[in-house]
């Protein structure tokens, strides 16, 4: 195995840094949805639909560029990537219609798919299997810090200079950290992974029987559906069904994401490998119950009115969150480095087909025909099955060599 000592470091916040910028661009369409409907005048469901168009041009990316990167150098791949979705961002500038609108959504897709696709396997080559929960619960703390500042800067920009301000505000930093990641290395495939190949594992015609994959990527999906919802409509609901400002709705649950995510996000990462360390399926454990947790979290979230409403909306946060690193420490392993990013690809194709490419539109069509209350019931019934699937997954986890050849 190489060591690449300071290299690993500085791939992991490089790649962290545009991680964080990714979603700071997907988040702020969320804090100015209701200006932009102002402006174009929708109901809920064509909202719901920008963000699935976003979805369904990223999950049909996903599959091209993975086996791509399971053949050629993945940094350049990446950088391309990254220009990409930072120049469809600054096409905001000329959006005056919601056509083109939708237009530029679905380019960012397709920009920021050849990005995520790709920097877990690569995160993955430079860290062993049992460091990998914390590892990547460090890249992963830009979902929620990223979606976090996307409300803030949304709410705060959009209020006050217009909705297309804070898009400008968020595409420069892309072009810049794509620069910057000519200086990576590319890592050697499968150089620091120690289990055992077989055939599920290694290759294409075994993905499709391998259960460890599956189970965490059909759990993952449901969990997707569930914080996609979330995201999208609850500034809109404490809005419209509570009467806060929405400025202040978008402050509040940006600042509630940052918080709860960054504590989740790293307890997550390091209960994953601590559990580990006494079941193979420790990854699955730890989301599984973490899912039973939130299932009441989000039932009161939107049933209690007044200041209880806010624990209720961290505590269905924090515990949806917490899942994030453990579940896609569980997805690099369960495959072998030659297959990786395709099956990265495949298990993106899977989690945003049938969560958040998905979920916005149900919601909102729910909404349409009810109200935004009734609408996250939809998220409720998503992690329960999550949990399910997570806890019948933990005996298809595989066995990690250094564990095997221990007493008992």
């Amino acid at each position: 195995m190489k060591a690449y000592g300071k290299s690993a470091t500085a791939a992991l916040l490089i790649l962290t840094a545009l991680n964080f910028v990714n979603y700071i661009d997907r988040s702020v369409l969320f804090a100015v949805q209701p200006l932009i409907q102002h402006e174009f005048p929708r109901d809920d469901a064509a909202f719901g639909l920008l963000t699935s168009a976003f979805f369904v041009f990223y999950v049909c990316t996903a599959p091209v560029i993975g086996p791509l990167a399971d053949r050629y150098p993945r940094r350049l791949i990446m950088i391309i990537g990254a220009i990409v979705w930072s120049a469809a961002t600054l096409l905001t500038a000329v959006t005056y219609d919601f056509r083109t609108l939708l237009i530029r959504h679905t380019l960012v897709g397709v920009g920021e798919a050849t990005f995520v696709t790709i920097a877990p396997a690569y995160i993955a080559d430079f860290y062993g299997e049992q460091h990998r929960g914390r590892v990547l619960s460090i890249f992963y703390l830009a979902i929620p810090c990223g979606t976090a500042l996307g409300y803030i800067l949304g709410g705060y920009l959009g209020s006050r200079y217009g909705w297309r301000a804070p898009f400008y505000v968020g595409a420069i930093p892309g072009f810049l950290l794509a620069l910057l990641m000519f200086a990576l290395p590319e890592p050697e495939r499968g150089g620091a992974d120690h289990m055992a190949g077989t055939f599920e594992r290694n290759t294409l015609a075994g993905l499709f029987r391998n259960k460890a994959f599956w189970t965490c990527s059909l759990g993952m999906a449901m969990m997707t559906f569930a914080i996609g919802g979330m995201q999208v409509w609850m500034p809109t609901f404490l809005s419209r069904m509570r009467g806060i400002p929405l400025a202040d709705a978008n402050r509040t649950f940006g600042l509630m994401t940052l918080v709860c995510g960054i504590l989740a996000t790293l307890i997550g990462g390091w209960l994953g490998d601590l559990t580990l360390r006494f079941t193979r399926g420790g990854y699955y454990l730890v989301s599984a119950v973490a899912m039973v947790v939130t299932l009441p979290a989000i039932a009161m979230a939107v049933s209690v009115t007044g200041a209880g409403m806010y624990p209720a909306i961290f505590v269905a946060e924090f515990f949806l969150l917490i899942n994030t690193a453990p579940l896609n420490a569980a997805l690099v392993n369960s495959v072998s480095a030659g297959i990786r990013a395709t099956a990265i690809a495949v298990n993106l194709f899977t989690i945003h087909l049938l969560g958040d490419a998905f979920s916005p539109t149900l919601m909102g069509y729910i909404s349409d025909r009810s109200n935004l209350r009734i609408a996250f019931l939809a998220a409720s019934v998503a992690v329960g099955i999550s949990a399910i699937i997570l806890f019948y997954g933990m005996r298809f986890a595989p066995e990690l060599e250094e564990r095997a050849g221990r007493p008992g």
